[in-house]
C-alpha cells in the first residue's frame, strides 16, 4: 500500500540548528519552518525515512488503515498516561520537541482544536521526542496545551510505529480512529483548518 501522493517541492531546511538522530538508519529531524514543501509523495506505509513535511493532512481510506500500537509512559507533569484508556475515542498524537521551530508555530493550533473537539470524544496526546526535560517543561508552561505529553527521550514510541505509519518528521501528527487504526498523518506544522477538518471527519465516522 502506498500513501496518496501530495504535490512535491524542494525540502526546506529548519531555520534553527538541525537536530538529527538515527532512527533505524534514518535521519529524523525538524520539519520545515520556512514555508517550503517536502516530499510526502510516494512514501510507503512503514517507511521510516525522514522527509521534510509541508503540514498537509493525508487521510487514509478505512480499508487501508493500520492498527496503532498502544502508547504509554510518564508525562512531563509527573503522571502517567496510556492510549489504552482512550478506547472508543479519536486520538490525536503530536510528536514535538522544544528545539523545533515548527512545533512552536503549531502549538496554538493544537491547543485550540484540542479544547474545541474534546466534548465530541477526541483526546490529544503529545509525544515529547528527544528533548531535555527542563526545556520541554518550560515549553509546556509557556504554551499550556491543556493535554498531557509523554516523555520519549529515547525515541522508543516513534520506533513502535515502524511497520504501520511512522512519524517521519518533527513535528508529526497522527489521528487514530475510534477503532484504534491510524486514520491520518501530517508531517510538519499543521494548519488550523486542515487539522480541524480531518479530526472532525474522523470523529464523525461510524
Amino acid at each position: 500500500m502506498r500513501l496518496r501522493r501530495q504535490p512535491g517541492g524542494r525540502p526546506a531546511r529548519c531555520a534553527r540548528a538541525v537536530v538529527a538522530v538515527l532512527l533505524l538508519g534514518a535521519v529524523l529531524g525538524c520539519a520545515s519552518d520556512q514555508g517550503g514543501q517536502g516530499g510526502q509523495g510516494g512514501q510507503q506505509v512503514g517507511d521510516t525515512r525522514f522527509v521534510a513535511g509541508d503540514g498537509k493532512v493525508v487521510l487514509f481510506d478505512a480499508v487501508e488503515r493500520r492498527v496503532a500500537p498502544v502508547v504509554a509512559g510518564p508525562t512531563l507533569d509527573g503522571g502517567t498516561v496510556s492510549t489504552a484508556s482512550y478506547q472508543g475515542k479519536v486520538i490525536v498524537l503530536n510528536f514535538w520537541a522544544s528545539w523545533c521551530g515548527p512545533c512552536r508555530a503549531e502549538a496554538p493550533v493544537l491547543k485550540e482544536i484540542a479544547a474545541r473537539t474534546k466534548a465530541s470524544g477526541v483526546e490529544f496526546l503529545g509525544i515529547n521526542f528527544k528533548d531535555r526535560p527542563a526545556d520541554a517543561r518550560a515549553f509546556e508552561r509557556t504554551e499550556q496545551p491543556g493535554y498531557p505529553s509523554i516523555v520519549d527521550q529515547p525515541g522508543k514510541i516513534a520506533l513502535s510505529f515502524q511497520g504501520s505509519v511512522p512519524p517521519a518528521a518533527i513535528p508529526a501528527t497522527l489521528i487514530i480512529d475510534r477503532r484504534g487504526r491510524i486514520a491520518a498523518r501530517a508531517l510538519g506544522a499543521v494548519t488550523y483548518s486542515d487539522l480541524l477538518n480531518a479530526v472532525t471527519q474522523v470523529s464523525h465516522e461510524k
